[in-house]
């Protein structure tokens, strides 16, 4: 069996693997999930906010600090009904510390 290996990119990869075509999608669906609720995220929490993964009816904001996620804790039902008015089934936010 011979095999030949050529470079593909990463797009093309992500098309022709189920699996990777999901995860290229949630990944997708997280940053623009972000993205909409970027507004009403103070602008001097923003750099310490990344998304996260989805699952389901539950996303997770990863943070960079413990005072941040305290902050940023306060404003989860806001970031929650504002995604909900834009079409998404967004039940639940978790906070993940970096460390």
């Amino acid at each position: 069996m011979n095999r030949r290996h050529y470079a593909v990119t990463l797009q093309k990869a992500s098309q022709d693997s189920p699996t990777l075509a999901r995860l290229t999608a949630l990944t997708r669906d997280s940053s623009d999930r972000l993205k909409a609720i970027e507004m009403l995220i103070p602008a001097t929490l923003r750099p310490a906010i990344q998304a996260g993964p989805i699952d389901g009816d539950s996303w997770c904001l990863l943070v960079k600090s413990n005072a941040a996620a305290a902050k940023i804790r306060q404003l989860l039902p806001a970031f929650g009904a504002h995604l909900r008015t834009r079409g998404w089934e967004v039940n639940v936010i978790r906070l993940k510390v970096q460390t």
